[in-house]
């Protein structure tokens, strides 16, 4: 084995044995350049007759030695030398043909081909994204139909639960000789302008005898209303049925002959009173009766002082004395000369008793109004206030 000492890595050893380097053996890592015998040595002159050398003086001992770092081949191979793989085993390269035209035109050919495969599978990719999203919008579409039939048949379920129980809560009257629509609905306790809309009738709207009405009341309640009696049921009470049809229960008793604590059994007929329908009915029919003409107006009251009228508030229009407790009225400019009214006009008010007479006229700015005389009750006058009523004359 060959050794090789680098004096440039020279380290300074103390208190420790090294080897001469001069009998390096295979295992050492370190070794002392100089020899013992030169140790002591500062210079050294060789003669040239004697051909040998001399030691001209010798110093002392030094106190440190200095020592070398042995390499082995290996490890300065391993680590100064580069190696590479050698030539010889790494097989030859064709070199490269020079393409011939026709070769260039298949390389074209076959670049031409695969940009267009390409290209293809692409717009491929394209389409399918495309159809996917097409059948996406298409099942999101019908989700959406889907959903609405459900919400239109939910509302179709819910409009016929809607007049079911409607229907179940309305019934049918027959018109019998002597109704009209206003003495209906006084019968029923309802507006005549409700039953009129629930019917679908216009204003000039007549009606037949036999023709049915729509009544905002179970059938039950609409054909004991018409007959004015009642057949007990199951539950039935003096008091419930009283309750049902507005009345009291002494009304009842007193319209049946029963006694107090009496008790009504099942199947029994109970006569209806209805004592306030009949008399509307009744005052209806009258004011019906009454004149050739009607008109509805604005009706607002006035009394003798002189914030309301003039310096004369006893006073009237044609010289008219007015005296407190008169039913008198005054009318608008137009009632006299368009509607046919004039001074002494009798004159029904619907919801009032009695008649009046025209003894006065209001200024000529107003229109189809009346003004209610109410003597020297200023108070009653301002509850009156502005009202429409319709008049009979």
């Amino acid at each position: 084995m060959i050794f090789f000492i680098l004096p440039f890595i020279v380290l300074e050893v103390a208190n420790a044995k090294v080897v001469e380097c001069n009998i390096v053996t295979g295992g050492t890592r370190e070794c002392n350049p100089y020899s013992s015998r030169f140790i002591k040595a500062k210079e050294v002159k060789y003669d040239l007759d004697r051909k040998k050398l001399i030691i001209t003086k010798i110093l002392p001992v030094p106190e440190k030695k200095s020592s070398v770092k042995v390499i082995s081949v290996e490890e300065m191979i391993e680590r100064y030398v580069k190696v590479e793989d050698s030539m010889r085993f790494q097989g030859t390269e064709e070199a490269p043909l020079k393409e011939t035209k026709k070769q260039k035109i298949y390389s074209r050919i076959e670049k031409i081909r695969l940009e267009r495969k390409k290209l293809f599978d692409k717009m491929q990719k394209f389409k399918e994204e495309k159809e996917k999203k097409r059948l996406e919008a298409l099942r999101l579409t019908e989700e959406e139909k889907k959903k609405k039939l459900e919400k239109e048949e939910e509302t179709r379920l819910e409009t016929l639960m809607l007049a079911e129980e409607k229907r179940k809560n309305q019934g049918l009257y027959v018109i019998e000789k002597g109704d009209s629509l206003s003495t209906i609905a006084a019968k029923f306790s309802i507006k005549t302008n409700a039953l009129r809309a629930l019917n679908n009738l216009e204003k000039k709207s007549a009606i037949r005898i036999g023709k049915k009405l729509t009544i905002p009341y179970n059938q039950k309640r609409v054909d004991a209303i018409a007959r004015a009696e009642y057949v007990v049921g199951k539950g039935d009470s003096l008091s419930s049925i009283a309750q049902d049809f507005n009345l009291t229960s002494k009304a009842i008793m007193k319209h049946n002959r029963l006694k107090r604590g009496a008790k009504i059994r099942l199947g029994q007929k109970i006569l209806l009173p209805l004592p306030h329908k009949l008399a509307e009915a009744k005052k209806i029919k009258m004011l019906r009766s009454y004149g050739k003409r009607k008109l509805r107006v604005t009706a607002t009251a006035y009394s003798s002082h002189k914030g309301q009228t003039d310096k004369t508030p006893f006073l009237a229009a044609w010289n008219n004395r007015l005296r407190p407790g008169m039913k008198i009225i005054a009318v608008s400019r137009d009632m006299l000369t368009r509607y046919g009214m004039k001074n002494g006009t009798r004159v029904r008010i619907a919801g009032l008793p009695g008649y009046y007479r025209v003894r006065d006229k209001m200024n000529k700015r107003y229109r189809k109004r009346i003004d209610i005389y109410m003597g020297l009750n200023k108070r009653k006058a301002l509850r009156w206030g502005r009202r429409s009523v319709v008049i009979y004359w």
